[in-house]
């Protein structure tokens, strides 16, 4: 579908066209009709793939066809992370040019103080993380009653986060004549359905994809590592050896990050550093540095692996393989987007097969196992169990039936085996002859002689 096949106000058209968007991708082929027509909407779709657009287009189409300059707050966008935030900021502020509408920021690690003037210059739309825009919400620092469009951008992610309880706080100031669409990566996660119920009304469910549904265009693989040193030695090799313009690595920790961002430059490699404890102006600087080509490898924790839209990023190493499966699909959604080609390699220690198997299976796919001939370490996986049975797994063997139990025989030659070297105390004879009066000693038995 063309986007010139849309009832879009001219002036959005004009954006899209000096954009150069023409064709709509498939979310936003099946989004778009619906999103324009009045129905609250629940959409899955993968990281990348146009959605985005799929949500600004009607908000900012339908802001421009009926304006109301007096009102209050009339879209917020609501988002887990700051990079995402300043990406949906960005899209925003392009496909809005020439229009009359404004859109402001509001997350954290930017100053206080700016995004209170910013509320009070009451643009159109607020692009806010939850926990920030709580901080404004307490200090009275908004007003949502006049709310036409609440959106949730990777619902899922919040939920991950921990963001759920200030989702539904936000959500119960707004307006309730509002249009709400969530947008998750999968509609099958932990909680989405108690928060949709609290927050759509009557939605219209739109699953174009999963996060389980395999990248056809992302190679993946996988090599297995000794230990830390030996991913050092896998992971330079890669960095020397592969052929792309960006590369993104990305760990579980800030101290690993830290680790390891060193040990890429001094091999004389442009390399930077991106985790949640740098500030926005350090973001911001790192990303430009990136985006300007003058370093074209990023080592990042998955504060990263959600909000980055970067071109040229080809090559996606996983240093430290994903905690759980919908952070390694944004991880390796990174590359491979708009319909190019990626690698994504993933470096596998003894403690993280499990990991991995279980990835596997959730994605229902299997790694491509790799090895670089000048690094095979001597890890090769779990050892396999041995077949069932008792002791060494071995079977008992067969033999006819009853051979398991014991003689008889064998039993009584136990008993007198035991028996060797003791004493033995005959029964008394239950007869004894009437003549006995004296006590005989021919059986070698005396009784016991009585204390004095």
């Amino acid at each position: 579908m063309l986007f010139s096949e849309l009832a879009l106000h001219e002036r959005v058209q004009k954006a899209l066209s000096e954009l150069r968007f023409e064709q709509a991708t498939p979310v936003q082929e099946q989004t778009l009709p619906l999103a324009m027509t009045g129905n609250d909407l629940m959409v899955s779709a993968e990281t990348g793939s146009g959605k985005t657009a799929a949500f600004l287009l009607p908000m900012l189409n339908h802001m421009h066809t009926t304006p109301s300059p007096k009102t209050s707050t009339r879209g917020l966008v609501l988002v887990p992370t700051r990079e995402l935030g300043l990406q949906v900021l960005k899209e925003c502020e392009a496909l809005a040019r020439y229009t009359f509408i404004k859109a402001g920021l509001i997350v954290g690690g930017e100053d206080y103080r700016h995004q209170v003037n910013t509320l009070r210059k009451n643009p159109e739309i607020i692009i806010a993380t939850p926990g920030r825009l709580i901080e404004h919400m307490k200090n009275g620092n908004h007003d949502f009653s006049d709310l036409e469009y609440l959106i949730l951008d990777e619902a899922d992610r919040m939920l991950d986060m921990g963001f759920g309880p200030d989702v539904l706080t936000i959500v119960e100031e707004c307006n309730t004549e509002r249009r709400t669409f969530l947008f998750s990566a999968t509609l099958e996660s932990k909680g989405l359905g108690d928060m949709a119920s609290q927050v759509l009304n009557d939605p219209t469910r739109l699953k174009l994809n999963s996060a389980r549904e395999k990248h056809a265009n992302i190679q993946q693989q996988m090599i297995l590592a000794d230990d830390t040193a030996h991913k050092e030695k896998l992971l330079i090799w890669l960095l020397k050896n592969e052929t792309y313009e960006k590369a993104l690595i990305f760990t579980n920790t800030k101290a690993r990050a830290d680790e390891f961002i060193g040990k890429i430059r001094v091999k004389g490699l442009k390399a930077g550093i991106l985790h949640g404890d740098m500030d926005q102006r350090e973001r911001k600087h790192v990303m430009n540095l990136l985006k300007e080509g003058k370093i074209n490898i990023l080592i990042a924790t998955d504060v990263a692996s959600r909000g980055l839209d970067i071109k040229g990023i080809e090559l996606v190493i996983n240093l430290e393989m994903a905690r759980n499966g919908d952070d390694y699909v944004h991880r390796i959604g990174r590359t491979g987007r708009a319909g190019e080609q990626g690698l994504a390699i993933s470096l596998i220690g003894p403690d993280e097969w499990n990991r991995m198997s279980s990835i596997e299976r959730y994605l229902r796919l299997r790694f491509e196992k790799r090895a670089i001939k000048e690094l095979i370490g001597s890890y090769k996986g779990p050892k396999k169990l041995k077949s069932s049975g008792k002791a060494a797994g071995k079977k008992k063997p067969a033999g006819k039936k009853g051979a398991g139990k014991k003689d008889p025989a064998d039993k009584q030659r136990q008993r007198v085996k035991k028996n060797v070297g003791k004493r033995r105390i005959p029964a008394a004879d239950p007869k004894p002859a009437a003549s006995t009066t004296t006590t005989s000693t021919d059986s070698g038995f005396e009784p016991p002689k009585r204390r004095k």
